[in-house]
């Protein structure tokens, strides 16, 4: 599975989704890095076919209402340190992506991984 990690996501986290087999590019290897507007990554995603992974609601809501970006990881943990948002995602990691085979919109937290759509 591809994924675009948006920026207020490490970039070191490409590696916890390498390490599982999954092509992750973040939002600092985009011609405008981090400041690429939310349209941007919507291409992107479209384009490619891969899954944005964000913090960010305004996706959440581009979704539901225009099915933009192609499929969507909200992450609902607030902030919190490098190593624990690796140790998350290295967790959940396997629910998410067995998630995303069958839904478009995936929220995770510090528990649990949600099916929205």
């Amino acid at each position: 599975m591809k994924f675009l990690l948006d920026a207020h996501l490490p970039p070191s986290l490409r590696k916890v989704f390498a390490s599982a087999g999954h092509d992750a590019i973040h939002t600092l290897e985009l011609p405008h890095k981090n400041a690429s507007r939310d349209g941007i990554l919507n291409e992107v995603s479209m384009k490619e076919h891969r899954v944005v992974v964000t913090k960010d609601t305004d996706f959440y809501y581009s979704h539901l209402l225009h099915g933009r970006p192609w499929k969507l990881v909200l992450v609902r943990t607030g902030n919190m340190g490098l190593s624990e948002t690796k140790r998350l995602f290295s967790t959940h990691l396997a629910a998410i992506t067995e998630a995303l085979e069958s839904c478009t919109l995936v929220e995770i937290d510090k528990q649990t991984v949600s099916v929205v759509a």
